[in-house]
């Protein structure tokens, strides 16, 4: 029995089959597996939302939560044997597609110890990311890296007016304080809840939950809802600067074997020369 489990755990053979169906996509046996495997993702996730409506009948309910078992002990061994076939087990464990795939699998486990815990099991929509490598969409990804960049560019400057807002909304909420804050049964009773209406009216959200009701309440209610128009703009025309930026930056980067400029950014090859644009 030791010499089997020994052989089976050293099979270079079986493993290399089963990464190839497993971990590539461009084979039959591959593409199947991932189409198969986005399937039962969407299955789990249907069945979790499904399961969450209180108009659901008990025997339902039954035949969700068997689902649920069937989908996790798939989901279960499929991250097992990814650990088993893969070349470097530690590598894939502490790859982002393997945390995703972990965290895909324990929820139904951590609700026998923490109640409602079995819903996080919506974290396996993360692993229809594959999508992008079945059906060939690396140049999506490519896009998303670019808005990525242009957020991170763009960081410093939106928390300096994520402060300047923070301020604004504090001295609003103040100002409303005083000006309504004597009104006899009124809900600006205290500055913490005029910070939150000011928070709710200069996003423009306006839930009506609390309003003011003197004419220089109302007064600066309007102006609180003009300057709110004006601010939503701002981090929005901050991140199109520097995605205009980046997209620049990558129109100016030269081909290493013609070093000429001017290839799209979700060029692979260079349009004057076909050399690859990006070489390992």
């Amino acid at each position: 029995m030791k010499r089997r489990i020994n052989n089976f755990l050293h099979d270079k053979e079986l493993k290399r089959k089963l990464y190839v169906i497993i971990f590539e996509s461009d084979t039959p046996k591959g593409k199947l597996f991932d189409v198969f495997l986005i399937v039962f993702i969407l299955l789990s996730v249907m069945v979790a939302i499904l399961e969450s409506l209180q108009s659901v009948s008990s025997l339902h309910r039954i035949g969700f939560k068997i689902l649920e078992y069937i989908f996790t002990a798939f989901f279960t061994f499929e991250y097992l044997t990814r650990i088993y076939c893969s070349p470097k087990p530690r590598k894939y464990i502490f790859s982002f597609f393997g945390i995703i795939d972990l965290l895909a699998t324990l929820p139904l486990y951590l609700s026998f110890f923490f109640s409602g815990a079995r819903y996080f099991l919506i974290l396996r929509a993360f692993r229809l990311i594959r999508v992008f490598r079945i059906f060939k969409l690396f140049n999506f990804l490519k896009e998303g890296n670019l808005l990525l960049r242009s957020l991170k560019a763009s960081a410093p400057k939106i928390f300096v007016f994520f402060l300047f807002i923070l301020i604004l909304v504090t001295s609003l909420g103040t100002l409303m304080y005083m000006i309504e804050g004597t009104i006899p049964g009124t809900s600006f009773n205290n500055i913490p809840n005029s910070i939150y209406w000011a928070i709710v009216t200069m996003t423009t959200v306006g839930y009506g939950d609390i309003t003011p009701v003197t004419p220089l309440g109302k007064l600066l209610s309007a102006c609180v809802m003009l300057i709110g128009y004006t601010i939503i703009a701002v981090p929005t025309g901050i991140v199109s600067a520097n995605i205009m930026r980046e997209h620049h930056k990558l129109m100016m980067e030269e081909c290493p074997h013609c070093h000429r400029t001017g290839n799209d950014e979700a060029s692979v090859y260079c349009k004057y020369c076909g050399g690859l644009l990006e070489e390992e």
